[in-house]
């Protein structure tokens, strides 16, 4: 029987998160599980540095290149039956916009390693702990994928380090936060919300 393929990447520690957390972190690797959690983006906030960035983040579809208080926010998780990689959609509803669709994998390295994709290759190396019943990922450095070589590129000199958590509230819900800070010009992206299980479906 497969493992979720979150239980495979922190391992002993997979049962220190909170039962929320668990569930829809449940897909397991070559298969078509799917999850979908909604709630509500509190803040969604870029600071003035970070829109000279905001181009280069768009182009590789790395970064939520609005701002917004309350905005709604559909996450959908997914596994495909042609790899372990965990494939993420997640759909903010801005007013006055078009959906926005951040998209993305996780591919796990080794360990409670992960590198989260996006386009063309790019990648953020990511440490995944359990913490006081949260799941927190904090980035260890940017890579490209070209030509089957996983390439380590200066990134963070740009964007700098990255923390994100998923947190249990309760039995049916979690907060989210992410952080992308610069150790010069401070904090650069921030967002930060609260979200429940609207779907959850195993193959």
């Amino acid at each position: 029987m497969r493992e979720p393929i979150f239980k495979t990447v922190l391992g002993n520690q997979w049962m220190q998160l909170g039962s929320i957390v668990r569930q829809h972190y449940s897909l397991t690797p070559f298969s078509q599980d799917y999850v979908r959690v909604d709630g509500v983006m509190e803040e969604i906030h870029h600071s003035l540095i970070a829109k000279l960035l905001i181009p280069f983040g768009v182009l590789f579809g790395a970064v939520v290149p609005f701002r917004g208080a309350n905005v709604p926010v559909s996450v959908h998780y997914s596994s495909s039956p042609d790899d372990a990689n965990l494939y993420w959609d997640r759909v903010f509803q801005f007013r006055n916009q078009k959906n926005f669709h951040f998209k993305s994998y996780m591919h796990h390295v080794s360990s409670n390693e992960v590198i989260e994709y996006v386009r063309f290759g790019v990648g953020m190396r990511l440490r995944v702990t359990a913490e006081d019943g949260a799941l927190v990922f904090r980035d260890e450095g940017y890579v490209w994928r070209l030509f089957g070589h996983t390439l380590p590129i200066p990134a963070g000199l740009f964007f700098g380090n990255a923390y994100v958590e998923e947190r249990p509230i309760d039995a049916n819900s979690f907060s989210m936060k992410m952080e992308l800070a610069h150790p010069l010009f401070g904090t650069l992206f921030r967002y930060r919300g609260h979200f429940s299980i609207a779907s959850n479906l195993s193959s």
